[in-house]
């Protein structure tokens, strides 16, 4: 049975594909890319429709000129064929699978009748190649650039010829013309002079006789599309600093252009008239059709509304733009979530897709988080061998311990009287430390396991914690004496580990994708229950109440299991990547998932509590 999302954040694509955040024709939704995952958004109330079809993360996206069809094509392992599948927009099902580029698919058009896709491959590849959308079928197709050019960037279709399109790149710039009766493309190269120039995007005037060029160099060459003449390039004085990203062309004939230091400027014939700056550089533009409203994709996977009249940049929501390594929850709140990835942690409010709070640490990636009890601090574990305590309200540092552990602290957890902090380490050390008035002492040291601390969880009155190990060993220690209690050893890499509320039992989760029961007095199996078809489980949690459990791993499903029938009673599949934490509020009313494309998922638990 499947259960109900709430909300979920924009992701990692948003910001990595090109013009990855589109709208579709009906003016109603943004479609944008989260992995492996296409995402349909109703702008007036943020619902969110969800496309799985994709093997792999989605490199490109289109949307036909009608809004019947959405193209997007994904990257793959080198040596294996990368699909474009087109979607039926009103359906929301997989309309075609086309399967001929190698590795990436790097670009996509459709032609202005909806008639016709062109595709272009990424680097492995470099072909060109032109589908019937009908018949399902590529018609021709031919190498991107000349022998004696770079790669081809982008594609991009007139807007009233079928037979008709531009292609760009690395010193290339060509118009091609189709001849589907005889299944042949013809180029025509375009004659910039002297200029040698990177393209990396393409925009055709509406009466398709002018071509613009955003180019690396950050000026925008007007090519003249019937001939294929330069005939200007600017601006002269002042470039678009780290080069045009995006084009759009306004009735007005203005040009509207994003450029990769998060400038956003419309131009006139001679001029800036106007400018808006974003924090990172833009990557997609997309205009509403009766250009009264913009929204605006960035690298650091925000998205911005802005009025053209005023062009007042408007953030409409943030996420991490890196792999999100830990969620959590206070403890008795559901309203308040936190989030770790690399250079920084959020703190989210339920429903909201913007942090109420960033505590930023450049160029280091936080590992692990935990809220103490009182929810009067955050404790991070940091790659660079550090544990840093930060307030929850100022995100102002309270402490560092540095060297903690030689080689990064992987898993941390604090004590219910808010007193200790037990970390693990990369080279598989355990830590007591005692926190007394922002002064810390080591209080034992624990050196059991071989190698990656993976998980840590501490028992209720304090005097015992459990940790898990990638050498596939799980220990319970004794917090007084800093001695080993219990050993279990498995043939996985276990990830994650939870004590059952009652404490006489753990279950352990990892790369032999089971959920184990254990006993925790004598280390005996109780039962093992395979928990994924494929991939590690890396995040589980269970319930105060201890009736239930959530896994969540590669397998990109966030399941819901009854403990004491080991039975899946829930699950969650629109995840574009690899689940990489998952967790249950206190009260039992939402469940926070993660993935490794940045993508963070918020569930209405399935199971509330009875009042």
């Amino acid at each position: 049975m499947f259960f109900f999302l709430q909300f979920s954040t924009s992701a990692i694509s948003l910001g990595r594909v090109v013009s990855g955040l589109q709208l579709h024709p009906d003016r109603q939704h943004l479609i944008y890319p989260v992995g492996c995952t296409i995402i349909l958004k109703k702008i007036s109330n943020g619902i969110q429709d969800f496309l799985h079809g994709h093997t792999n993360n989605v490199s490109c996206i289109s949307v036909s000129k009608s809004g019947k069809y959405i193209a997007s094509g994904q990257v793959n392992s080198m040596g294996y064929k990368a699909p474009i599948v087109i979607w039926d927009y009103s359906k929301k099902a997989i309309y075609a699978e086309l399967v001929l580029h190698m590795a990436k698919v790097e670009a996509l058009d459709f032609s202005p009748n909806d008639k016709y896709l062109v595709s272009l491959g990424g680097v492995d590849d470099g072909s060109v190649v032109v589908w019937n959308i009908e018949t399902k079928q590529a018609i021709c197709g031919s190498l991107a650039s000349p022998q004696n050019a770079g790669h081809c960037l982008t594609v991009k279709y007139s807007n009233t010829n079928d037979l008709i399109f531009a292609s760009a790149g690395s010193e290339t710039l060509r118009v091609w013309k189709m001849d589907p009766e005889n299944r042949k493309l013809s180029p025509t190269e375009c004659r910039t002079g002297k200029m040698r120039r990177t393209v990396k995007c393409v925009e055709i005037t509406e009466n398709d006789q002018l071509l613009f060029c955003g180019t690396t160099s950050g000026d925008i060459l007007k090519i003249t599309l019937e001939t294929g003449l330069l005939s200007a390039c600017g601006p002269v004085k002042t470039k678009n600093n780290l080069g045009v990203n995006v084009i759009r062309v306004l009735k007005s004939g203005n040009l509207l252009v994003g450029s990769g230091s998060g400038l956003l400027s419309i131009y006139s014939e001679n001029n800036f008239k106007k400018k808006a700056q974003v924090e990172q550089g833009v990557t997609s533009i997309t205009v509403n059709g009766d250009e009264q409203h913009l929204f605006v994709g960035t690298q650091d996977a925000k998205m911005y509304r802005l009025n053209l009249e005023t062009f007042q940049p408007e953030l409409v929501s943030s996420s991490h733009n890196n792999a999100i390594n830990d969620v959590a929850i206070p403890f008795g709140v559901s309203e308040l979530f936190a989030t770790c990835s690399k250079n920084d942690i959020r703190l989210w409010k339920k429903g909201k897709p913007i942090e109420i709070l960033r505590i930023t640490v450049p160029n280091l990636t936080c590992n692990a988080l935990h809220i103490m009890l009182d929810g009067a601090s955050f404790i991070s574990a940091w790659s660079d061998g550090k544990i840093r305590v930060f307030g929850p309200e100022s995100g102002r540092l309270m402490l560092i311990i540095p060297d903690a552990h030689r080689m990064g602290v992987t898993a941390i957890a604090g004590t219910r009287d808010c007193e200790r902090i037990i970390s693990g380490g990369e080279e598989g050390q355990v830590r007591c430390w005692e926190l007394q008035n922002s002064v810390y002492r080591l209080l034992g040291i624990m050196a059991e396991h071989k190698t990656t601390i993976t998980s840590i969880n501490i028992k209720s009155d304090d005097k015992q914690c459990v940790t898990t190990s990638a050498d596939g060993s799980c220990i319970i220690w004794d917090l007084v004496m800093f001695g080993s209690l219990q050993m279990v050893i498995d043939n996985t890499k276990f990830q994650v580990v939870c004590y059952h509320p009652e404490e006489y039992q753990i279950i352990t989760s990892g790369s032999d994708r089971k959920v184990t029961y254990w006993d925790v007095f004598n280390g005996s199996r109780i039962r093992s229950v395979v928990a994924s078809e494929s991939g590690t489980i890396n995040g589980m949690h269970i319930t105060q109440d201890g009736n239930h459990f959530v896994t969540g791993g590669d397998d990109k499903l966030v399941k819901v299991w009854n403990y004491m029938e080991g039975q899946a009673t829930h699950v969650g599949m629109p995840h574009g990547g690899s689940i990489t934490s998952v967790r249950i509020c206190s009260n039992n009313r939402i469940i926070v998932s993660t993935s490794a494309d940045g993508a963070i998922f918020q569930w209405r638990f399935p199971h509330p509590p009875v009042c």
